[in-house]
C-alpha cells in the first residue's frame, strides 16, 4: 500500500510541475466546499485584462518579421490563447458544475450568461480587436449580475 501512496503523491507532484496553477484555476472538485466566487470574478477580469493587453501588443508587432518581433508576437498570442481558456475554464469547472445549480432561482439565466462569457471568451483566441475584448469584460459583468443579482462591485 505504501508503494502505491507513493506512486500517488510522485503522480500529483508531476502533474503540479507539468501544469502550474491549474489547479488553483478552478479551485477542486471535491467537493471541498470552499468557494471565493468573487475572487473567480476578479481572476476573470484579470485574465481579460491580459488578453486585451496581449491584443494590443500583437497589432503593434504586426507586419514586423524581425526575430524579435516574431519571438514576442507568438509569446503574446500564446499568451492571450492561455488566458482565454482560464477564462472559459473558471466558468466550466468552477460555476457550472459547482456553483450553478439546476434547482436554483435564475437557473437559465445564469447559464446562459456563463455561456455568454465563454463564448466571448473564444472570440478573443480568433481575434485582435480590442472591441472583442471589450466585449469579454461585459459579458463577465453580465455573468455577475446574473449570478449575484447585484451590480458588480469589481475592477
Amino acid at each position: 500500500m505504501k508503494i502505491y501512496t507513493a506512486l500517488f503523491a510522485s503522480f500529483v507532484f508531476s502533474l503540479a510541475a507539468i501544469m502550474p496553477g491549474q489547479s488553483a484555476l478552478a479551485h477542486c472538485e471535491v467537493p471541498c466546499g470552499i468557494y471565493d466566487d468573487q475572487r473567480r470574478f476578479e481572476d476573470m477580469l484579470e485574465d481579460q485584462e491580459t488578453i486585451a493587453k496581449g491584443m494590443v501588443k500583437i497589432r503593434e508587432m504586426a507586419g514586423k518579421s524581425d526575430p524579435l518581433s516574431v519571438n514576442q508576437t507568438v509569446r503574446w498570442i500564446s499568451t492571450k490563447e492561455s488566458h482565454a481558456t482560464n477564462v472559459q475554464h473558471t466558468i466550466s469547472q468552477y460555476f457550472m458544475t459547482q456553483r450553478i445549480k439546476a434547482d436554483k432561482e435564475g437557473y437559465a439565466e445564469k447559464l446562459a450568461a456563463a455561456h455568454a462569457v465563454m463564448v466571448a471568451a473564444m472570440k478573443c483566441k480568433q481575434n485582435t480587436d480590442a472591441d472583442v475584448a471589450n466585449t469579454l469584460k461585459e459579458k463577465i459583468f453580465d455573468f455577475y449580475r446574473a449570478y449575484e443579482g447585484k451590480e458588480p462591485q469589481l475592477k
